[in-house]
């Protein structure tokens, strides 16, 4: 796979020069609705690339605008609306659709065009092997701990954090997908900010949430990614 061979490629590069941060996840949102007929097979191609490469985070994040009286994605946030449309405003676009893919907060594709999706990828693993970030994810007696260093950011940054199930099915019964067992991985079921990072230590304990795992990601206001990590 092309995206495992550049992450092999600055592996073994670092491994000549100064000692390399340990790298941080490449981010891979994409934004879906089971109420979408397009959507499952971009859905499918994220499946295919996580299960290749732990140098990937995806999150399928689910939107509501597609629901209606013939069927009503379990899985739409409201959260997740709102975060499509702030990346639209930021890269100046007028209308969200699904199923759509931002890669590390700052590339937009077609969540099912493999092509755009893995050369993004590619494109940003290097930014992603030395985080500004470092993100430690710890299951606490009840809930989690989440740990923070790293240099204070030169634009406003916030501390996000993703409640996601691993693999969820589910028999659709109207609408577009009417019929069909959708397998959807890393499905979001909440979104929270824990708040602004400042630099240059921030610790905390979160409760459990709705589901069994969660990602941390530490974003400029620019779409920045500084670091992510997911437990």
């Amino acid at each position: 796979m092309k995206v495992r061979r550049a992450w092999l490629a600055i592996v073994a590069a670092a491994a000549f020069g100064a000692p390399a941060a340990a790298a941080r996840p490449v981010v891979v949102e994409l934004y879906t609705s089971q109420s979408c007929s397009d959507c499952p097979p971009a859905e499918a191609l994220m499946a295919r690339l996580q299960a290749a490469d732990p140098a990937i985070l995806v999150l399928t994040e689910h939107v509501g605008y597609f629901d209606g009286p013939r069927w009503t994605d379990r899985f739409a946030l409201a959260a997740a609306t709102a975060r499509q449309k702030w990346y639209a405003a930021m890269h100046g676009a007028h209308d969200v659709y699904t199923p759509q893919a931002i890669i590390d907060g700052r590339s937009v594709a077609v969540g099912s065009d493999r092509p755009a999706v893995t050369a993004a990828i590619a494109a940003d693993l290097a930014r992603a092997a030395q985080p500004a970030v470092h993100i430690a994810i710890d299951r606490a007696a009840l809930g989690w701990r989440i740990s923070i260093t790293g240099a204070m950011p030169d634009h406003a940054a916030k501390i996000e954090v993703f409640h996601y199930d691993a693999v969820d099915r589910t028999a659709i019964g109207g609408g577009e997908n009417r019929g069909a067992d959708l397998r959807q991985i890393h499905v979001v079921r909440a979104i929270t900010t824990l708040g602004a990072w400042t630099g240059p230590m921030f610790e905390q304990r979160i409760a459990p949430g709705p589901a069994r795992h969660i990602a941390v990601v530490v974003q400029q206001d620019n779409g920045t990614i500084l670091g992510a990590a997911a437990q």
